[in-house]
């Protein structure tokens, strides 16, 4: 089934797929932005007696922690929905757009953090990507401090501006001490 939002019978189809890919593009950044959010603000705080239990080495498959991603879903499954089997137009093309934005970030959550970062899937090639390593890297460091950095994709960014601040914050040696 052809979702409303791309229905070939639209005049402006062409242009519905490029603002398709932009506000697809912009929801992943923002779930990436809501994600350090919620860790830092609401995980780590008022949620964290379902958190604690990614913190600690998991026993079987599943970790009280993975229920985390029910948040995110049903607002991407009712977009989604909406956009497939509403009338088709503008507001329906933007929710499947946002939709999918939020259901791509989510499965690269999934591959990348639980699969890759903590080995519950066979991803290891992901190592020959500097990136890759400089995220599961970070994600090491939070969970070293249980601190920053909070983000996932971002985590190497925050890392190294946090080890810049404290490196400009840190006093000079006197001279001849060099």
């Amino acid at each position: 089934m052809i979702p409303a939002a791309f229905d070939p019978s639209l005049p402006d189809l062409p242009l519905r797929f490029g603002v398709v890919g932009i506000v697809l593009a912009l929801t992943c950044l923002l779930m990436e932005g809501w994600a350090v959010l919620a860790h830092e603000r609401l995980w780590h705080r008022a949620l964290w007696f379902i958190h604690r239990s990614h913190n600690r080495p998991r026993a079987g498959l599943f970790e009280a922690n993975d229920s985390f991603a029910l948040f995110n879903a049903p607002p991407a499954i009712l977009l989604l929905s909406w956009g497939t089997w509403g009338s088709p137009g503008w507001p329906t093309t933007l929710a499947w757009a946002i939709g999918a934005g939020i259901s791509l970030y989510g499965t690269a959550y999934l591959l990348v953090h639980d699969g890759y970062v903590h080995g519950r899937l066979p991803l290891g090639f992901l190592d020959r990507f500097a990136y890759m390593r400089l995220l599961r890297a970070a994600h090491r460091v939070h969970h070293a401090d249980e601190a920053a950095p909070f983000g996932l994709f971002y985590g190497p960014w925050e890392l190294a501006t946090r080890r810049a601040a404290l490196r400009r914050r840190a006093p000079s040696p006197p001279r001849g001490f060099e």
